[in-house]
């Protein structure tokens, strides 16, 4: 176990492709953030209606958010993702490699919707961390 989370995937379990089924966050701070989405701060979306790039620009608001507490994408320890496009999982998780530099993931759900709080907003991502 690292010591900011512990990533677990049984066996017996179907394979994970971008989320482990279950974290392990040692004793800390819990920190919860709310669903970032691609806005910027005059509430204009970032990357118009590509699906990658309003999900590497939310996951780029998750990172100033958990900054501001002092926390990383390495705390994270549960995520979950809402989004109008579900089953292009692929190409979300492709966006949070970008940003979050690795290919290990936490314990993750993908929830589709049929509308977000902006109009055009195609993914938003809320997140669950632990600083120890």
């Amino acid at each position: 176990m690292s010591e900011q989370r512990e990533l677990v995937s049984p066996t017996e379990l179907h394979p994970t492709p971008g989320f482990s089924h279950v974290t392990v966050a040692p004793p800390g701070r819990t920190i919860y953030v709310a669903g970032q989405a691609a806005l910027a701060p005059d509430f204009s979306i970032i990357g118009g209606d590509d699906l990658r790039e309003q999900t590497v620009a939310a996951m780029r608001n998750l990172e100033i958010a958990l900054a501001s507490v002092g926390a990383g994408l390495e705390h994270v320890v549960r995520r979950t993702v809402f989004t109008t496009r579900p089953t292009e999982h692929a190409v979300i998780t492709d966006g949070i490699e970008e940003v979050q530099g690795s290919s290990e993931h936490p314990a993750q759900s993908i929830v589709g919707v049929t509308g977000l709080a902006v109009p055009g907003m195609l993914v938003e991502i809320e997140v669950t961390a632990v600083v120890p």
